[in-house]
């Protein structure tokens, strides 16, 4: 009897292609759960909306993280079912340090913490923003922040690589520039990781204008380290772009796998019904 109600609650919480409709309206309930939470979070930063609603606030805080500590907890019981957490023990270890389960425990944990651990009110209001992680929830219910997830494990090695080669260009426009610049302006200047800021704000060519160089080399530099990060920061944009075209393309043809040829029907719902 247990485990038929451990196979269930994991065909609701996990396998939900099938399409039931208690896997719909268990994914709609913790779906409008995750934005109410956010928009709560958002409001209780604004003293005279908090003051007018703390309570209600609180309320739903309170029936919030009832809901998502027994879906983690339910979750880490199910997570031996998965075949990559088959092991009972272990398995659950390893599936409590998988991505989804830290977002989940990351996004209960500030409701507890201050329980047990004495805190200030500063400290308290930093743990309290960190429920904005029940945000990163919404990927088991919406397929395109699914698809997302996999296409950035996909496409790790290039994107590791392209992310190595935009430090190496940040620390090196740095090195230079403060090589250039630092006698004109060693407030601006002093050192290097100092210079780092300023090799931010222009390889993503953003351009705060709080340091910027004052010597003509420098400038012609800086001009120079802008156009590189035009062509550098597009390339993390490109690997996103083909992994998610990639991903498209391939769903669309398992799809057309699916479909007679002749009447454009589902061959599987033709071979069930026979």
């Amino acid at each position: 009897m247990l485990q038929k109600l451990k196979y269930r609650i994991y065909d609701i919480l996990v396998e939900t292609s099938d399409g039931e409709l208690i896997d719909r309206i268990v994914a709609v309930i913790l779906m409008v759960l995750i934005l109410i939470n956010t928009i709560t979070v958002v409001l209780e930063t604004v003293d005279e909306i908090n003051e007018q609603f703390g309570s209600l606030f609180y309320a739903i805080e309170i029936v919030s993280v009832t809901i998502f500590t027994i879906e983690y907890f339910l979750r880490l019981w199910i997570a031996p079912l998965t075949p990559r957490y088959a092991k009972p023990v272990t398995g659950r270890i390893r599936y409590s340090f998988s991505l989804m389960a830290l977002g989940d425990l990351l996004s209960i944990l500030p409701t507890f913490l201050p329980m047990v651990l004495p805190m200030d009110l500063r400290l308290l209001r930093f743990l309290r923003t960190f429920r904005l992680f029940r945000l990163f929830k919404m990927s088991r219910y919406v397929e395109a922040l699914s698809r997302l997830g996999d296409v950035v494990r996909k496409k790790k090695e290039e994107l590791i690589v392209t992310v190595l080669m935009i430090m190496m260009l940040l620390l090196f426009s740095s090195s230079l520039i403060y090589l250039v610049e630092n006698e004109a302006q060693p407030d601006k200047f002093p050192s290097i990781p100092a210079a780092m800021w300023w090799g931010v704000a222009t390889l993503t060519t953003v351009g705060y204008g709080d340091i910027y160089p004052i010597t003509p080399i420098g400038k012609i530099f800086s001009g120079f380290i802008a156009f590189l990060g035009i062509g550098m920061f597009a390339l993390p944009t490109g690997i996103l772009a083909s992994g998610f075209a990639e991903e498209i393309s391939k769903k669309r043809n398992k799809l057309n796998d699916c479909l007679c040829p002749h009447c454009g029907g589902d061959i599987s719902l033709v071979l069930e019904n026979k």
